[in-house]
């Protein structure tokens, strides 16, 4: 069984997840409501095979690696699964910070998970982008350079 749990707040992410699992192979989905969130779930034995990533235990604790046809995809067209890691783990916010009595502001994304196999990942799929990014956590990359910000407006968008 496929399992994501959606904050109520972002209907649009919950669309997203029921269409991605109709799309691929789930003949049936089901919204299973709980407080605060939304659970969009469908079973199949297949899941595996498409999310070999997926296991028993968090997943900070195990590997994430990429399947070769994962990496291939994720080469071809990086901007989907950047948009999904900021929507799930990531956000979009004005940075306030003041410097001799003046204060500026600008925008930043911030993506913050405990696994460093997916920081990574991430990294390597800003890259591929252009987006200048840097740890400044040992759990949490920054993107804040307007040009690379104005690059992740185009593939990430609002949370909706």
């Amino acid at each position: 069984m496929l399992r994501i749990a959606c904050a109520n707040a972002y209907p649009a992410i919950m669309d997203a997840c029921e269409e991605a699992m109709r799309a691929l192979l789930a003949r049936s989905v089901q919204r299973v409501p709980c407080v605060g969130c939304t659970t969009v779930q469908s079973l199949s034995n297949h899941w595996p095979c498409l999310l070999p990533q997926a296991g028993p235990g968090a997943k900070h604790t195990r590997a994430i690696e990429l399947a070769d046809w994962q990496h291939e995809l994720l080469q071809a067209d990086p901007g989907p699964f950047v948009r999904g890691l900021f929507h799930s783990d990531g956000s979009r916010f004005d940075n306030r910070v003041t410097i001799a009595g003046k204060t500026y502001s600008y925008s930043r994304y911030m993506l913050s998970n405990e696994s460093t196999d997916i920081l990574e990942i991430c990294g390597f799929a800003l890259d591929l982008l252009g987006v200048e990014w840097r740890y400044n956590r040992r759990n949490s990359l920054s993107v804040a350079r307007r040009d690379s910000v104005e690059i992740l407006d185009l593939h990430v968008g609002p949370k909706r």
